[in-house]
């Protein structure tokens, strides 16, 4: 059961991916829904349904059915593929898709790591949420400095923070699946949510980092 969870977890986690993915390149094909999404108004209607999502996620899952978590997982990353359309405005195709893989081969090494370590990983895991909410800060921060160098700075930390995140991830949930304390269904589907995370965020500073930016 606990290795069948588990790649329902990757699945499912693939599956969100693919639908933010194909949303935002749909989104981008189509020039009067990307005026839409990308106007100031569409911009923060996303921001508000995405953090509404998220905290009726997170509070709601234990006591979510199945189906339920599915449909608000799927709709997280829909929503979620909206904003991803600016990526295809800002690079390049082939600069995407190389990213994408660097993305992939890093993901799977940690999470390789998180999966067969002996080592804890908590303490570490504890440390990286507390240096998460420091470049959560100073993105903040940089919203009102606007400074290319120190956005620079930022994407690098947090690539390093969510590649040791992947690890500690991958490890807290292949636990949570052994003790197995709610549905086997809902444990699959929270822990593919946070991996999502973790890859996007993984992808999209590397993107900032390495990707060449589309001048058509």
């Amino acid at each position: 059961m606990n290795n069948q969870t588990m790649a329902k977890t990757f699945g499912w986690m693939f599956i969100g991916m693919l639908v933010t993915f194909l949303t935002g390149y749909v989104i981008f094909m189509n020039p009067n829904m990307l005026l839409n999404v990308m106007s100031t108004t569409g911009l923060i209607l996303i921001i508000i349904i995405e953090f509404a999502l998220v905290l009726f996620f997170t509070a709601k899952i234990t006591k979510m059915k199945p189906i339920t978590a599915k449909i608000n997982f799927l709709l997280y990353s829909f929503v979620n593929g909206l904003t991803f359309s600016s990526i295809f405005i800002l690079y390049e195709m082939t600069s995407v898709m190389f990213v994408f893989l660097i993305t992939a081969v890093l993901f799977a090494i940690m999470a390789a790591i998180g999966a067969f370590t002996k080592i804890d990983l908590t303490k570490l895991g504890t440390y990286l949420l507390m240096a998460l909410f420091g470049v959560i800060l100073c993105m903040i921060v940089n919203i009102f400095l606007n400074s290319s160098s120190f956005d620079l700075i930022i994407s690098i930390l947090t690539v390093l923070v969510f590649i040791g995140l992947t690890a500690y991830d991958v490890q807290r949930i292949k636990r949570v699946i052994e003790r197995n304390p709610f549905a086997e269904d809902n444990v699959a589907i929270f822990g593919a949510f946070e991996l999502y995370l973790d890859y996007i965020n993984i992808f999209l500073h590397l993107l900032n980092l390495f990707g060449n930016n589309n001048d058509n």
